[in-house]
Formats: structure tokens, C-alpha cells, sequence
């Protein structure tokens, strides 16, 4: 079995073949469609196994190649350390480490996801860059705003109907009025294709059983859903739930040498950041919704400080969607008339039609009477949680000080 080792890059990507402890170059190759269906059929076996490094463009290398040999395998590149600080770097150094790791079996590799699980997560992060244009543009104009000594809007949009009326009635030089409307009609064009955006991840979804179970959680959307299932893909995948969170970079980074006490500190941030970061954009959306998940908000919180809480809560949403997953159960405290009402968000950004004169599931949530009756067992659970986290011990010689304080018995 020849190990084929590539180190590819954005125009072109150096091969090199690993037979029997012998390296042979390959030599350079354009990245092109065309020209990687030449190599493969010209230059590979049907029995060689394929090493490359996860880039951008890595997933397509793999589309191409796959048909044609025995196995493609895709590197982690910020676990292959061989490379990343080695010496002397060149294209045939670093593919003939990438086989070397590969014969001996010590290749981090990465899971690759199947066709819809790669279109969702490229739909994901479009989606994600939209907003952060937004999110620019807008900043912009509060810039302008705030340097023309321009008060805060007072309203909750600033570029709502109200927000854009309020603009126009302040005080601001001709060029400068003239710059927001540029912006404004630029977040017009991306507000536009974010609706097309979520359109299409909104039907991609609505029959997804997957997303219908993350959504039965407090503070997770079709959004944050639709990220965490693309990141996660197969549940499989993770033997434990601690593997899922370390995939997530949810866990506490630890140092420990010899016998020396272990520190741990700030979460390590390795694996998928755009699910991380939307876990813990949930996380803070369920410490305002009632449940046993705000008790573990505010019981952390009053510790630690608000942010490390929400940081907190996401590595608890990760284990919890583990848990969900693997047993196929939804979560245990799920308010139906929320879950309905989030439902059919779904079914109206599909585009499916509003039916104003009929009165699904999802209008119970408008009715004060079911709303309440359906949050008074989930204040409950919280209020229970609260009550059983009140006596546990802050310090661990906290018990011991409380005995040696105990009077003796007569």
C-alpha cells in the first residue's frame, strides 16, 4: 500500500509517495478540478491512501480524489507539530511528514462530514458573516453619530423605521448624512440576502428530526440549532460527553507536571468556534428563561461573575445535547407552546404561507393563562435545583470545620 502524502495550497500542491520506507516525489500539481482527475487516474492506485491538511479548499481535494483511491485522510494542522515548527519548510518536506504520521499511525485526522452536513455548515457561516457586516455598518453609523455629538437613538432599532427617522431629524453635515445612507442601503442589500440565507437553512431543516430535538432546549433557536448539528454531525463521533465538549473548546484548559498540583484555567477554544460561540450566545438567552439551566446561571454567576457563567452554562448545554442525542429524548423541561411558537418561525421563514384565521399550537404562547400554566413546573425544577445546590458545601474543609464546631454528644 503506497501512502500518498499532499501538501496542498491555494494554486498548486506538492505530492509525494511513501512505498516500503522509500519517498518518491510526486512533484507539483495545479489545484484544479481537471488536473487532480489527471493525477488520480494517471499517478494513483486504487489501493493508496491519500494524507492532506484540512485548508479551505481540502474538502473538494477530497470529493476528487476519494473515487479513486482506497482511503482520503484530512490532517488536523494544529496537532501536526512536525510542521507547523519545523526548520526547513517546503512542500515535499511537509507531505512526506504527513505520510510518515500516517504509516506509523500517528496522524490527528479530521471527521469528514457527508454532502448535507458540509452544505448546512457553509449555510451557517454565511449566515454568520452577514450578520457581522451588519454588525459593521452599523457601527459605523453610530460612529458618525457619536462624533457629530449625536445622542444615543432612543429607540431599539437603529435602523428600523424609527431609527431611520430619528437620523434623519439630527443635525450632520452634508457628507456625513450622505456616508449613512450608503451604509443603510448596504444593510438593506445584506438584510436581504440574510433572508434568503435563513429561507434556506430554514427548509433544509424544518424536517430534520436532529434540529427539532436541540431546539426543546431553553434559549436554542433554528439557528444555533441548525450550527450545533452541523458541527457536531454524527453523536457517534464522541464517546462521552467530555469529548463532545472538548471538541467544542468548552473545557477548562490544565496544567500539571510531575507531582505537582493540576491548575486549570481559561477554556481551551480548540475545535469548532462558530458552535461554541453560538452555545454561549444560548447560554445567555437560557439565563433568562426559566428552568433548572438559570439556577445553574445565577449559582455560578453569584460566584464567579456573569460571563464565566454563560461559558459555564454552554459546556452544560453541550453535555446535555450529548445525553439528548445519544437516548434520542428531548429535554425533559420543554415548554410545548414555546417550542410550537419556534417551530413555526421555521415554517415561516421556509416561506411556508401566515394563516392568520387559524390558531395553531404555536398561538397558545400568546394566551397569559396556558403560558403560565406550562412555566409554573419549570420554575418549579428551578426553584428545586436552587434549593438542592443552597447546601452543598462552598469549601472542601468546610464539612471537617463544621464537625470539629459540633458539640459533643452527652
Amino acid at each position: 500500500m503506497r501512502i500518498i502524502g499532499m501538501d496542498i495550497h491555494r494554486v498548486a500542491a506538492g505530492a509525494v509517495a511513501l512505498l516500503d520506507g522509500k519517498l518518491m516525489k510526486l512533484g507539483r500539481l495545479p489545484m484544479l478540478r481537471d488536473s487532480l482527475e489527471a493525477f488520480a487516474r494517471t499517478a494513483l492506485a486504487k489501493d493508496d491512501h491519500v494524507v492532506v491538511e484540512a485548508t479551505g479548499n481540502a474538502a473538494a481535494v477530497v470529493e476528487v480524489l476519494a473515487p479513486h483511491v482506497g482511503r482520503v485522510v484530512i490532517a488536523n494542522p494544529k496537532q501536526v507539530r512536525l510542521i507547523a515548527h519545523a526548520k526547513i519548510k517546503t512542500d515535499a518536506i511537509d507531505a512526506a511528514v504527513l505520510a510518515k504520521l500516517y504509516a506509523t499511525g500517528f496522524l490527528p485526522e479530521v471527521w469528514v462530514p457527508d454532502e448535507p452536513t458540509l452544505a448546512l455548515r457553509r449555510q451557517v457561516a454565511r449566515r454568520t458573516q452577514f450578520v457581522r457586516q451588519r454588525v459593521r455598518l452599523k457601527n459605523l453609523i453610530h460612529s458618525i453619530l457619536h462624533a457629530h455629538l449625536v445622542p444615543p437613538c432612543p429607540h431599539g432599532n437603529l435602523t428600523g423605521i424609527s431609527g431611520r427617522k430619528w437620523i434623519a431629524a439630527q443635525r450632520l453635515p452634508g457628507d456625513e448624512r450622505a456616508a449613512i445612507h450608503r451604509h443603510l442601503a448596504q444593510i438593506d442589500l445584506i438584510e436581504g440576502s440574510l433572508k434568503e440565507v435563513e429561507a434556506d437553512i430554514a427548509r433544509a431543516t424544518m424536517p430534520d428530526p436532529v434540529i427539532r430535538r436541540l431546539m426543546t432546549l431553553p434559549g436554542i433557536d433554528m439557528t444555533v440549532a441548525s450550527g450545533v448539528a452541523a458541527a457536531i454531525g454524527d453523536i457517534r463521533r464522541f464517546a462521552d460527553p467530555t469529548k463532545l465538549v472538548g471538541y467544542l473548546g468548552l473545557n477548562p484548559s490544565t496544567r500539571q507536571s510531575g507531582e505537582g498540583p493540576a491548575y486549570h484555567g481559561r477554556i481551551t477554544k480548540q475545535g469548532r468556534g462558530q458552535a461554541r460561540d453560538m452555545l454561549v450566545e444560548a447560554a445567555w438567552a437560557a439565563a433568562r428563561s426559566p428552568g433548572p439551566l438559570r439556577a445553574f446561571f445565577q449559582r455560578i454567576a453569584a460566584k464567579r461573575g456573569k460571563p464565566i457563567a454563560a461559558v459555564a452554562t454552554a459546556r452544560k448545554l453541550a453535555m446535555i445535547i450529548w445525553h439528548m442525542l445519544t437516548k434520542n429524548e428531548d429535554y425533559i423541561w420543554v415548554r410545548p407552546a414555546l417550542l410550537a411558537r419556534k417551530f413555526r418561525n421555521i415554517e415561516l421563514k421556509a416561506g411556508l404561507p401566515a394563516e392568520h384565521a387559524k390558531r395553531g399550537a404555536a398561538y397558545d404562547y400568546n394566551v397569559p393563562e396556558k403560558r403560565a400554566a406550562e412555566r409554573a413546573p419549570v420554575e418549579a425544577a428551578e426553584m428545586a435545583y436552587t434549593n438542592l445546590t443552597s447546601k452543598w458545601r462552598t469549601r472542601p474543609g468546610a464539612r471537617k470545620a463544621g464537625k470539629e464546631k459540633a458539640p459533643a454528644p452527652s
